[in-house]
């Protein structure tokens, strides 16, 4: 084989192996995708949304009442209302920016046992660890119920709480974990499917990348809304890409086909 031969052979090998790179990434819609019209931040019609455009995934968090009851809401608190140590019957009453009651872990997961894309579910750290390992136990229990287990990925800040999650949901389960401390390798051992970490940390430890291609685990980066940072990911072989722009980055990824 001719020098000329050689650098075109190598040159299509590269394309392929870009190709499949991007073609492997999958779309994660960052609380739904409240942007659309008539949706707000972990409501129902974010998740309906997120689902209406072929996102792989809608991710949501999760908070536990003091009386043992889930909610789906970002922050700590809703209209003053902190849900950790509030009664189901107050939080009940709040409503989200469009209109709609914050939902229960219930509700929500009935919304999204009608639709396809995956569940991405974000339990919140919370202060106490025994309520935090509860809230665990009880949602693994509603999922079972519900026959939602292989719909399901869980990620978390709270290393406990991944540890639980890893040690009692059901094998195959992918658990993802946010705080950025740890390297592939201790996630890999810890039994977690992987790194789910900020841009940032990602730009921070950029050989993380191959790493937890060596470890076996796979990567998600949060929270990209740049195109510019889109790419980025997507050329390092980043398996997940979480944005607030979830047309965007499908639009990127079906020309970099």
């Amino acid at each position: 084989m001719t020098m000329k031969l050689k650098i075109m052979a190598a040159a299509a090998c590269f394309a392929v192996a870009a190709f499949a790179t991007m073609a492997q990434t999958r779309v994660v819609a960052h609380r739904g995708y409240w942007d659309a019209p008539g949706a707000s931040q972990n409501s129902i019609r974010s998740l309906i949304k997120a689902d209406s455009i072929g996102c792989w995934g809608s991710e949501f968090d999760v908070w536990m009442s003091v009386d043992g009851s889930l909610f789906v809401n970002h922050d700590a608190t809703i209209n003053g209302v902190e849900i950790q140590s509030s009664r189901a019957r107050d939080i009940k009453q709040q409503r989200l920016s469009n209109g709609e009651f914050i939902p229960t872990l219930k509700q929500y997961l009935q919304a999204g046992s009608k639709l396809k894309t995956q569940l991405v579910l974000e339990l919140k750290e919370h202060r106490d660890v025994h309520h935090e390992a509860k809230a665990v136990r009880k949602i693994l229990k509603m999922v079972r119920k519900m026959g939602l287990e292989s719909r399901m990925t869980y990620i978390t800040f709270s290393l406990p709480a991944l540890i639980e999650f890893i040690k009692w949901a059901p094998a195959g389960t992918e658990v993802y974990y946010l705080d950025g401390d740890l390297s592939p390798a201790k996630l890999k051992h810890l039994g977690a499917a992987g790194l789910d970490y900020s841009l940032r940390t990602m730009k921070q430890h950029f050989a993380w990348f191959e790493d937890a291609k060596r470890a076996g685990v796979k990567v998600n980066v949060w929270t990209v809304n740049d195109e510019a940072d889109m790419q980025w990911c997507i050329e390092n072989g980043a398996d997940f890409i979480t944005t607030n722009a979830p047309e965007r980055l499908q639009h990127l990824l079906d020309n970099s086909k």
